[in-house]
């Protein structure tokens, strides 16, 4: 159960990737994200250091996808996914795209506005 939600959580960092990407393909599967993700788990649950495969991870999404249906959904994933967990867990994987050298232009929250997404 445990694994299930922190697997979830990560979902919430790839959603945040995916917004700000630049193709036009299809987005990928929230359950693809999680498995990109799945180095950092650890670091976003809090019990352990960041490491630079999850730092790959993290630029490989931001690097996939750009349409704005796309990061939308996967906004919607996003929120989805946040709303099940703590705002420490939150706090980490929204600290994940600066600590990894990503720039977002949005907040990562529960409370994003999905629809303004560009």
């Amino acid at each position: 159960m445990a694994r299930s939600r922190a697997l979830k959580f990560v979902c919430l960092v790839g959603c945040i990737m995916f917004m700000i990407a630049t193709t036009t393909e299809a987005a990928i599967q929230c359950n693809q994200v999680i498995n990109t993700l799945s180095p950092c788990l650890y670091y976003v649950l809090g019990t352990g250091a960041l490491t630079q495969k999850c730092c790959n991870a993290v630029v490989g999404l931001n690097n996939s996808v750009s349409a704005t249906p796309d990061r939308q959904d996967l906004c919607r994933c996003l929120k989805s996914t946040a709303s099940q967990f703590s705002s420490r867990n939150v706090a980490l994987a929204a600290g994940l795209p600066g600590k990894c050298g990503v720039n977002l232009p949005y907040k990562i929250d529960p409370s994003t506005n999905c629809n303004t997404v560009k």
